[in-house]
């Protein structure tokens, strides 16, 4: 049964409010598609990074300039020699499994200090893996900072307990000064031992970015479509509640 229609004002605030909606999710949906297309940018320059030629490590008077758009996942090679006493372990889930990066300073010959990820070591090797000494040459991937920790766990200088690659926390612990706010991932050197990676196995770096923006874009457009079928049902209602309206009598 149809009703008695309803005032005009209530009706004006209901448009409103689809017009608010259906604009927002056509403006959300967009943005999403902007983000795809920022993203696919960004690992296209990702991949053609990683594969070029490597380029000396950015200096002190670099650094202010060195951003994860610029930068992040850059071939980068540095030379100098690794401190004895100042390797970091920080907890570390690899296709290996779980145990360690490590982290070790190396002083290099432009008179700068960077953390260089020398790879993963499982727990039970934590204390016994080789040492550099001497004069290395170290190429790898550049990466940002990883500041606080993980997922729910802060790291914990005072204990020695880390959870994230946080370049300036580690080097406060350890005493470094003028250290890059950068780390390398070092490269994997050949294989030994009969086919064995040696310890620490470095090369684990997952270069993955997730890009769910287009099943986003769809949803919000998707959405909005629904908005549009609910107003046109709505609207018909409204019509037919107008057309049907009882005639008042004289």
């Amino acid at each position: 049964m149809t009703g008695a229609p309803r005032p005009a004002g209530w009706l004006a605030v209901v448009g409103g409010v689809w017009l608010l909606l259906f604009v927002g999710l056509i403006a959300l949906g967009t943005w999403q598609v902007q983000r795809r297309t920022w993203k696919q940018a960004l690992i296209e320059q990702v991949n053609a990074r990683i594969h070029a030629p490597p380029v000396t490590a950015p200096g002190p008077a670099a650094w202010p300039a060195v951003t994860a758009a610029s930068d992040g996942y850059r071939r980068v090679t540095v030379r100098g020699h690794f401190r004895p006493d100042g390797d970091t372990l920080v907890q570390a889930v690899t296709a290996l499994g779980s145990g360690y990066w490590v982290m070790a300073p190396l002083e290099t010959e432009q008179g700068f200090t960077v953390l260089v990820n020398r790879g993963f070591v499982p727990p039970e090797r934590r204390g016994d893996y080789p040492r550099l000494s001497g004069t290395v040459t170290i190429t790898g991937l550049l990466r940002l900072t990883e500041p606080n920790g993980g997922f729910l766990r802060r790291n914990d200088p005072a204990a020695d307990r880390w959870h994230s690659r946080d370049v300036a926390a580690i080097a406060a612990a350890r005493g470094l000064r003028t250290v890059a706010p950068y780390f390398i991932d070092a490269e994997r050197e050949p294989d030994d031992r009969n086919g064995d990676p040696a310890l620490p196995v470095a090369g684990l770096t997952v270069v993955v970015f997730s890009d769910n923006h287009l099943v986003y874009a769809l949803t919000w457009y998707g959405l909005a479509i629904l908005l549009v079928v609910v107003g046109f049902l709505f609207g018909k209602e409204e019509w037919r509640r107008h057309v049907h309206a009882p005639k008042l009598r004289r």
